[in-house]
């Protein structure tokens, strides 16, 4: 497409809007509101993603070791432990080490067990992380078998209650953004056909005088691509500004939570990157549907 004529369609489109006004400031709006919530969503599902994986990855299987176990079995153990396919590491934790964290872990009320040192209850312990937080569960059923394991813990209840909501979560989130990018489409068609409409008889002429099909789609497929664009820039504002603002007052009140947010950058630009996007992609669609079902040149 020559310059000149990608200008001249441009511009047509930027008359549309001017055109149906009132629809178009409808349409700007509904994608504008679309966008912004599509934007929090994101926000907090890939915050939320984010955390998901912080909290996977402390995920752990705590092997204790028979304490009957000799040196040679303890080594044994450890071979067969880093051999399954789905384990990523094993670290050994003596009941020494147990016995102080745990101290530690108490604070000044651990100094209870400071008389423990001498006839140490605790056993020694594999600590197993896999490649795949998933395969915890299944990991730890299989070790319970093995030859020198006491027990096997893994906080059963929590790891599946954790995979459970994450998965509801990402699931419940995309059927909501998938829900508001549908109805923001259909306002868009709604508009591109309403200018289809008012400017049918132009649209016999030009075909008359030998316009072709495209020469005469392209002013409405910029009509939505514009429409796109202009309501994704409140969003994008709104999301920089407002998440910038949540992450200092979260990092600044709470420095010691135990999960951390995404940077602000590069995230927020990633994240207006994906509203303009969805801005422009959801404007050509609604265009498109509308000139296939409207447009019959």
């Amino acid at each position: 497409m020559k310059i000149k004529t990608f200008g001249r369609h441009g511009k047509e489109g930027v008359k549309n809007l001017a055109r149906n006004r009132w629809m178009s400031i409808a349409s700007i709006s509904a994608v504008t509101v679309t966008l912004l919530l599509v934007g929090v969503f994101a926000t907090l599902l890939l915050n939320l993603n984010d955390i998901g994986t912080q909290i996977e990855e402390d995920v752990e299987v705590r092997v204790f070791i028979d304490r009957t176990t000799d040196q040679q079995g303890q080594e044994e153990l450890e071979e067969k432990l880093g051999n399954i396919s789905a384990v990523s590491s094993v670290v050994f934790q003596s009941k020494e080490e147990g016995l102080n964290k745990l101290i530690e872990s108490m604070g000044d009320e651990g100094e209870v067990f400071q008389s423990l040192k001498d006839e140490n209850p605790l056993n020694d312990v594999f600590v197993v992380k896999t490649k795949d937080p998933e395969d915890t569960i299944q990991v730890a059923k299989s070790i319970e078998d093995f030859k020198h394991v006491e027990k096997v813990e893994y906080a059963k209840e929590t790891v599946e209650r954790l995979f459970n909501v994450m998965d509801m979560a990402r699931n419940v989130g995309l059927a909501i953004i998938a829900g508001l990018l549908f109805t923001a489409m259909f306002l868009i068609a709604n508009t591109i056909r309403i200018t289809i409409v008012a400017r049918r008889r132009e649209i016999e002429i030009m075909k008359m005088v030998g316009a072709t099909n495209w020469f005469i789609r392209w002013p409405f497929l910029f009509e939505g691509i514009l429409i796109g664009i202009l309501g994704a820039v409140i969003p994008i504002g709104l999301v920089i500004f407002g998440y910038d603002y949540l992450y200092t007052e979260i990092t600044t009140r709470y420095p010691t939570l135990f999960i951390d947010l995404l940077p602000v950058y590069p995230f927020v630009l990633e994240v207006s990157g994906i509203l303009i996007l969805m801005g422009v992609i959801i404007g050509l669609w609604g265009s498109f549907t509308s000139i296939r079902k409207y447009l019959k040149v």
